[in-house]
């Protein structure tokens, strides 16, 4: 491991902008920290709120990611106040969190870690704290005693595993006092403390010591793994199963909760799934508390006999999945107090060999994490069998460390989630208009959003700027022309792999060409039928067949138009074609709700605000055919209205936000109309 501390960028800084640079540095590291995890402390001298010299120790806030921190995100405490916590014999997780939220030297601090006492009881100006994967890989295996001591000597202490807060602190605070002279210790199950009167002499130190673990497992390495086992399966048959199976694999995990799927193929995962060991190993349990509070205590293994034959790959998830939960509902009740009701009893990580890893979270971002944990495993795992033999954490110390009051509290204090939260909708022609619009008012409300377009670049940059506004992965933008069968089926090959399937989909692509009938272009109209007809019943089949495999129900709203109830003259083929999308959303509704799948139907009018629709072409027609200027056609259009309102691609959205979500979910087969109130409209 490369030591990365810069001299120029660290030497002049504060030394809270230090502790800032420090910690990133570890943080960035995906060797040394899960996401969340890990922490930095520093104590200096510093004035309280009254203008008096204090010793206020800065430290981590609870649940930040050490890569990404700032200043404001670590809390400062009073260290004198903290102090006589030394002395005391035990102390409760509760009280922990309430006394130092007492010695908290800003109001406004976020909430300190949780092992802010094992931070206090060290005599060090500075503290950091890593899981790193070479040195869990040293404390979880058969030999762990004698291994360390053959890569530290005496220069590290040993202490034992225990759940973070008072008892883990003062055992470490103990073992130091006793050799102050130590570079460190290390936490059975957990990771690595170093210390430093800096924080360049913590972070060099940490470094050094992981080095000496990554160098002593290279000298042991060996196939860690057994053997090898050739695959049945090329990329493009991988890709196409992972596909087909997302939907269901995310349909039955989502049974107490919804859940977004992550999909992973990465060597090391298809090498771990093929290898020898790698059921047995998975099996064995997580690596550290911090890898459970993720991933739970072990995945689902499931071991597919005929990779060509689908159904029964599905049923083997089935009987797997049922197993799972099974099995966890026993563990829960052998070893609950019955004080904390059961979790969700699904597995966060899904293996199966030849075909990949999925792994599931509430949001993309949460279910990447899972990934990213479930790698560190992996290679834990890996440096562990290379020089003797995995072990975990007992099955009581699992239960304690995921129905851990704290972690449990947390669940509590976490912000209500939005109304679409754990969705995944698709929306068409959403590079601009009324499908941008839509797009952006889904992803506001916390789903995430493919956005496609036969403009696939605009397509992605709206995605882009979704993702901006909303957060990791909440959108991915997808070229897709709604009238071809292939485009189709990929784009929604890509949606599933992507996210493991669908919920909503709003199908709005469309093209508008103009033309009394007897003088239209045959090629025009049968192009009219193509987008405005076909196009929906392409999109609209493959959406049904997702959401019949995930069993979840799901919406789909169709972006009619006023030209359904009251079509145009000269507007023929726009109009015929819009009457037989709407029709088809009726087959659907009567179709599909069986399978608790809602079909509805939203007709706008005159949406010009950023409108790839109303082309140069259609405007003049158009006005020429009310007999106003071009200059004159959208007022035209808003002042023949009951309400003589503009109508804006907004309010389409909202009224696709309704219909998409559970507030309609007693309702299918409805046209709504969007228009301003145009009288020749009224269903009659």
């Amino acid at each position: 491991m490369e030591n990365l501390w810069d001299p120029t960028k660290a030497d002049g800084l504060d030394e809270l902008d230090k502790l800032v640079y420090m910690t990133n540095l570890i943080g960035a590291d995906t060797s040394l920290v899960v996401w969340g995890g890990g922490n930095t402390s520093i104590k200096i001298i510093e004035k309280d709120f009254m203008g008096n010299e204090a010793p206020a120790m800065w430290i981590k806030g609870s649940g930040s990611d050490m890569k990404s921190m700032h200043r404001a995100q670590f809390p400062r405490l009073n260290h004198d106040n903290i102090m006589p916590l030394f002395d005391r014999e035990d102390m409760s997780d509760e009280d922990m969190v309430a006394y130092l939220e007492r010695c908290l030297m800003d109001g406004e601090s976020p909430r300190p870690s949780i092992e802010t006492l094992l931070h206090a009881f060290l005599p060090f100006m500075s503290v950091a704290h890593s899981h790193a994967d070479a040195v869990v890989s040293l404390t979880n295996n058969h030999d762990s005693s004698s291994v360390l001591a053959d890569v530290y000597g005496d220069k590290i202490a040993v202490v034992d595993y225990y759940r973070p807060g008072f008892k883990l602190s003062k055992l470490v605070g103990l073992a130091v006092k006793e050799a102050p002279a130590l570079d460190g210790v290390v936490l059975m199950n957990h990771g690595l403390f170093t210390w430093g009167s800096d924080t360049k002499e913590a972070y060099d130190k940490h470094i050094s010591l992981v080095n000496k673990a990554e160098e002593y497992i290279a000298k042991g390495r060996k196939s860690v793994f057994g053997s090898v086992l050739p695959s049945k399966n090329g990329d493009e048959h991988r890709r196409k199963l992972a596909s087909d199976i997302g939907p269901y694999i995310r349909g039955l995990v989502s049974e107490r909760q919804g859940m977004v799927l992550k999909y992973d193929a990465s060597e090391s995962v298809l090498t771990f799934l093929s290898s020898e060991e790698g059921k047995r190993l998975s099996a064995i349990g997580p690596a550290t508390p911090d890898h459970l509070i993720h991933t739970k205590r072990r995945p689902l293994w499931v071991d597919p006999v005929d990779v060509n034959d689908l159904e029964d790959i599905k049923g083997l998830i089935d009987d797997a999945m049922d197993q799972y939960v099974t099995d966890y509902t026993s563990w829960y009740e052998k070893h609950t107090s019955g004080e904390h009701p059961m979790l969700d009893p699904y597995p966060r990580v899904i293996l199966m060999p030849g075909v990949g890893m999925w792994t599931t979270g509430r949001d993309a971002h949460a279910a990447r994490i899972v990934s990213d944990i479930y790698h560190h495993t992996i290679n834990v795992m890996g440096g562990a069998q290379a020089i003797s033999q995995y072990s975990s954490l007992t099955p009581q110390d699992v239960y304690d460390a995921e129905y851990w009051p704290l972690e449990l509290y947390k669940l509590t204090m976490a912000p209500p989630e939005k109304e679409l939260a754990r969705k995944v909708a698709l929306v068409t022609g959403a590079a601009s208009g009324i499908g941008k619009a839509i797009a952006e008012r889904l992803a506001s409300e916390g789903a995430h959003v493919v956005v496609t377009d036969i403009a696939g670049n605009a397509a992605e940059s709206v995605a882009a700027d979704i993702v901006t506004a909303n957060g990791f992965d909440r959108a991915i933008g997808l070229s897709l022309d709604v009238s071809d069968p292939n485009s189709v089926a990929a784009a929604f090959e890509q949606t599933r792999l992507q996210y493991g399937g669908i919920d909503i989909i709003v199908s709005n692509a469309g093209i508008a060409p103009v033309g009394a009938i007897d003088k239209l272009e045959l090629s025009d109209w049968q192009r009219s039928l193509d987008i405005n007809t076909t196009g929906h019943f392409l999109v609209a089949a493959k959406a049904i067949q997702i959401l019949k495999e995930q069993n979840r129900g799901g919406s789909l709203v169709f972006i009619g138009t006023k030209n359904v109830p009251a079509p145009g003259a000269e507007f023929g083929a726009y109009s015929v074609s819009k009457a037989a999308e709407v029709q088809l959303a009726r087959v659907l509704a009567l179709e599909t709700g069986a399978n608790g799948i809602r079909v509805n139907v939203v007709n706008p009018d005159a949406i010009f605000e950023g409108s790839q629709l109303w082309s140069t072409e259609l405007r003049e027609e158009r006005a020429a055919a009310h007999g106003v200027t071009v200059d004159g056609l959208e007022a035209f259009y808003h002042d023949r209205t009951l309400l003589k309102r503009q109508v804006r691609a907004q309010d389409v959205a909202e009224t696709v936000l309704f219909l998409a979500s559970e507030r309609s979910s007693r309702t299918t087969g409805a046209m709504i109309p969007v228009d301003g109130g145009v009288k020749e409209a009224f269903p009659r």
